[in-house]
């Protein structure tokens, strides 16, 4: 059976900068997300460069619809190449109404990615190999007050994106969490984060540059890719400063102004 690459959240933003990274290395891709019209326009796009895609559209706020696209990926295909890149998030604070779009984003970002990671590792320790890329965020190292549920989603991702790449050790099957800070998608404007100070201080990151560093840093299997400098320091800063800073500040950066 051939390889093939499966990216969540592929219709746009970093999920369609990683199938184009994709299309360019020649790897035959499955795209999902909700939008099936905009899945089929990137598809058409990357077929243009000589690449095989599928397209299967997915709700993954629904655990039935996991099983379905993964079931749908393997038919007659291997997976050798999963990105988990589909999340939502919600800025406001916890106290505000916003639990539907609180409950998609536990359902997506961990309930969903958990299935599909779940799936994968085992599909890919049978099939002998295989690169796992978890899309986490700098937030996974930051309590994040005004998106409290969305940081406490990325630091879930990654503390289970490391425990199992140590227990993948010395396997050919590896996970890697990729933790952008800011990046110019449209994730701002589903999460309402247009007045965020974080995004009217400029530290937003291209989406084609982000996603070329987590893939490469899938690709060597590393275990965390952090693009950056500034990145890096978010990152570091909760090491070595008191928790309640650390705290603090992140609600003011991710506060609207």
């Amino acid at each position: 059976m051939e390889n093939w690459t499966l990216i969540t959240g592929a219709s746009e933003g970093l999920g369609a900068e990683f199938a184009r990274i994709a299309a360019k290395g020649g790897r035959n891709i499955i795209l999902t997300a909700r939008s099936e019209d905009k899945l089929n326009m990137l598809a058409n796009d990357l077929r243009a460069g000589g690449v095989k895609v599928v397209v299967i559209p997915a709700d993954l706020n629904d655990l039935a619809e996991v099983e379905r696209l993964w079931a749908t990926a393997v038919e007659g295909r291997t997976i050798d190449f999963l990105v988990n890149n589909a999340g939502l998030g919600r800025n406001g604070p916890f106290v505000d109404d916003g639990w539907e779009r609180e409950l998609a984003s536990i359902n997506v970002n961990i309930l969903a990615l958990t299935r599909m990671m779940k799936l994968a590792v085992a599909h890919m320790s049978e099939t002998g190999s295989g690169r796992i890329l978890n899309v986490a965020s700098t937030a996974a190292f930051l309590p994040g007050p005004n998106m409290a549920v969305y940081h406490a989603t990325k630091a879930y991702v990654l503390s289970l994106s490391e425990a199992v790449a140590e227990e993948l050790r010395g396997s050919r099957v590896t996970i890697t969490a990729l933790c952008p800070g800011a990046t110019a998608t449209s994730f701002f404007d589903a999460a309402d984060m247009h007045d965020v100070r974080i995004l009217k201080m400029g530290l937003v990151g291209d989406a084609h540059q982000v996603a070329k560093a987590g893939w490469a840093k899938a690709l060597g299997g590393g275990r965390i890719s952090v693009p950056g400098l500034v990145n890096k320091i978010f990152a570091f800063f909760p090491r070595v400063a008191p928790r309640s800073l650390v705290t603090w500040s992140t609600k003011i950066i991710m506060g609207k102004s």
